[in-house]
Parts: C-alpha cells; structure tokens; sequence
C-alpha cells in the first residue's frame, strides 16, 4: 500500500513539475532554475510522503495539495490566491452586481483584515460596520489564519442564515460584535438625481459591466435639464472593473488620453486611453472621496485629477493599487494573482498611500462610547446621532443576537439632507463659488480710454 502511495506522489510532483515547466515557459529551458525548481519539488514530495505514511489520521492528498497551495499564495501578498472550483465560481460573481452574504467588501491593512466599504443598504451597511473597522474574528474564527478569499467565503452563504464578526473599531476600547442575517446583495451600480436645483449628483457605488452604460444615460438626462454643475460621489466605492473605471473616467476626461496605466516585474508599461469621441459637457465638477473609495475608485479620482478635470474633496483613499488577474486552471478551480501596481497618468502609485484630496473635508465624527456602558454607567452601548452617512448608529453590544433595528441604520449617500452630509454640503457650495467665480468679467469702464 505503501508503495501505491509513493507512486501516486510522485505522479503528483511530476504534474506540478508540468504546470511549473509551462508557468516558467522560456525560464524553465534554463539549467539553474530547473535544478533548484526540482530540488525544492523533491523536498515537498519527501514531506507530502511522510504525511501520508506517519499522521495520526488518513488525509486526502487533493486537500494536502489545496492547503499548500494556499500557503505558497498567501507568502506573496494578501490579494493573491489560490481559488477552489467553487470559490472561482463564487468570485466571477462580484461583477454581475448580485450575490448572497453580508454586503462588506474587504481587504489588507497594516497587516489586517480591513473593511474597505460596506455596500449600502445591506446587512452590514444597516448594523453599523464601517470603512476602516478591524475584522478580528468570523464566528469563531481568528481572521489572522484566513486568507482574504477565505474570510469572503466565510461571510458569503444563502439568504436568511447568520454570521458573526467581530470587530476592532478606532476610538472603542472593546471588541464590537454583530450577528447580521445574510441577504441576497443586488448592487446598484449608478443612482443620480438633481440637487440645489441646477447641480446634478451621480453616486456610483461599485464599477459593474453597466456602469459606464448607466453613466452615459444619467449624463444625457443632465444635458436635457440643462444643469450648471455635478457632483461625483465615490464615497465607500470599493472598485470593480479596470475597464469600468476608464469607461467612466473618458467620459469626463475626453478621448485620446491616459487614464491609467499599469506596470508588472518586467518593467512593461500597458496603458489604457480614452476612446470616446462624444461631446463632453464641461460642467465644473467635483468628484467626492473617502477611507472607502478604493482600486478603480481612486483610478477615476487620480486621472480627475491629474488632467484638472476636477477637484478631489473629502478624505484620503483607501491606498489599493494593485491588479489582481484571475487564471483559470484545468481542474476548475483558479488563482488570483497580483501581477502588477497601477499608476495615475502622472505617474503616482496609489498602492498603500491612496489619492490625496484637493480639498480635505472630514465627515462630523460620531462620539462613540465603550461597549456595554450608557451614559457612564452599564447599559447598550449608545452614541450620538450620526451627523453624515458615514457615521454608523448605535452598535450592537457584545453578545447580543441581532443587529441593531433598522431605524437605526444611517441613510445612504445622497440619500440624506444635504445639511446632514458635510462633504456633499461643502461640494455644492464650492460648486456655487466656481460659478460666480467664472461669471465675473472686467468692465471696459474700469480703464480709462488713452487719446
């Protein structure tokens, strides 16, 4: 028997061997790396026999092969993966705008597992998590040994079913915990409408297929109305597709331009022009940021403002600026694989340092008090009513088995009084100067005719 295993390991090397020689292609032709890559094969064959022969119970070599893979993917950085068929599928989900779980995406900051955004109008977005809050725990799992994909497919699941995180928010003392109740997740890519009466307000929350699409159908109704002004909202945007975000950005910036470029290990530049050869309408413009806009978010913001087609208000970006590809393999299953960093088209990398605002204009903070105490004393933890969309309500206390009612959830970007929302009030009045500022011309009569 021992011997039927040892042959099918060494079956199983000299298959990995195969995918290795084609990932390498020409590299593999060359002695020195062939010789390492086999030495290295070999050693991992020695360990995956000794599992085989000496662990206390019978293991699959189909999950020995999937969990070293996962730790060679994750050595690289955390956004790279490896994808079992399911969680491929899973994943080519994200850009159709429909999925089931808890509405958060996230990623990696200062080593942890970062809400980059909750979806509004989700679960998480109603209970309270916020951009930037520490997701320390899944269940009862430390999120420390799960990988990103892991912990998307710990929250992910069929509508109706529960899941709890726990979280490490700045300025509380304690862990904050929420039981949220899995829904089905329908993105809404664009959502405009017309503000102060002449400035129009797109907010987009995600980059889908149909973004640029919708995009154009919402600019077209803005010209019918004759609007002087607009407003892009990117706030709490977590990014979507490369091709999103420059479809959306030539619509403003114009055709023939840079939008972005990325750069990989070989130095080799693949950049991505504007196409469009529609009129622009040349509204002045602002395009609204914060800790939650993030990847194709800061992509647009970037190429805004690096051709001065708009000025950048709120607060400073997420900092995601890699590209990830995803390559399918023969079995179904696939990797995520950070192939490259992208650029703005002044050459900035946004990789852990994000677009910097133009304007800095923070959301009114919300005083939070220590989990469990009220007022001073013990009782639910209790805050002041949140001053902009940003600020979640009342958060769960630790312990408890729901979230918080949904009178309690904060409105949507651009759903709530505009008083409410320092960021958007701050955009219009700037967008009301520009106006006037643009209107004032000098009078013939202010200089003096010379004879």
């Amino acid at each position: 028997m021992e011997q039927g295993q040892h042959r099918r390991t060494w079956y199983l090397i000299a298959v990995m061997t195969l995918c290795l020689g084609v990932l390498i292609g020409k590299g593999w032709e060359r002695t020195g790396h062939a010789t390492e890559t086999y030495e290295e094969l070999k050693t991992f064959a020695e360990v995956l026999s000794q599992i085989q022969k000496h662990y206390v119970d019978e293991v699959k070599v189909k999950n020995l092969v999937q969990g070293a893979m996962r730790g060679m993917l994750a050595t690289l950085d955390p956004h790279s993966a490896y994808m079992t068929p399911e969680m491929y599928k899973e994943i080519q989900v994200e850009t159709k705008g429909e999925f089931g779980g808890v509405g958060i995406q996230i990623g990696v900051k200062d080593n942890r597992l970062t809400v980059i955004a909750p979806i509004e109008g989700t679960p998480a977005y109603k209970a309270g998590i916020k951009a930037g809050d520490f997701i320390i725990k899944v269940d009862d799992e430390p999120t420390k040994e799960l990988t990103l994909l892991d912990a998307v497919q710990r929250m992910r699941g069929q509508k109706g079913t529960k899941v709890t995180l726990t979280i490490q928010r700045e300025g509380t003392l304690d862990p904050l915990v929420f039981t949220l109740l899995r829904d089905t997740i329908k993105i809404e890519s664009i959502r405009f409408k017309t503000i102060e009466n002449n400035v129009g307000y797109v907010r987009l929350t995600q980059f889908q297929e149909s973004s640029a699409r919708d995009l154009s159908k919402a600019m077209k109704q803005f010209h019918e109305q004759k609007l002087q002004a607009l407003v892009l909202d990117l706030r709490n945007n977590p990014g979507g597709l490369l091709t999103s975000a420059v479809e959306v950005s030539e619509q403003f910036i114009g055709g023939g331009k840079l939008i972005v470029y990325i750069k990989g290990r070989d130095g080799r530049k693949d950049e991505y022009f504007s196409k469009t050869k529609d009129s622009l309408a040349d509204y002045p413009m602002i395009v609204l940021v914060n800790e939650g806009s993030a990847s194709a978010s800061e992509i647009v913001a970037g190429a805004m403002q690096d051709w001065g087609r708009a000025v950048v208000l709120g607060t400073t970006t997420f900092g995601k600026g890699s590209v990830q590809t995803i390559l399918s393999l023969s079995d179904g299953s696939g990797l995520r694989l950070t192939t490259a960093k992208y650029y703005t088209p002044k050459g900035r990398s946004i990789q852990s340092t994000g677009i910097t605002p133009d304007i800095t204009v923070k959301a009114q903070p919300q005083v939070v008090a220590k989990a469990g105490e009220k007022d001073g004393k013990e009782g639910d933890a209790k805050a002041q009513k949140p001053q902009s969309s940003k600020e979640a309500p009342p958060a769960a206390k630790p312990g408890t088995d729901t979230a918080p009612k949904s009178n309690g959830a904060p409105a949507d970007f651009g759903d709530m009084p505009i008083e409410d929302d320092p960021q958007l009030q701050k955009a219009v009045e700037l967008l009301k100067t520009w106006k006037i500022f643009k209107e004032l011309k000098p009078t013939s009569a202010a200089v003096p005719a010379q004879s």
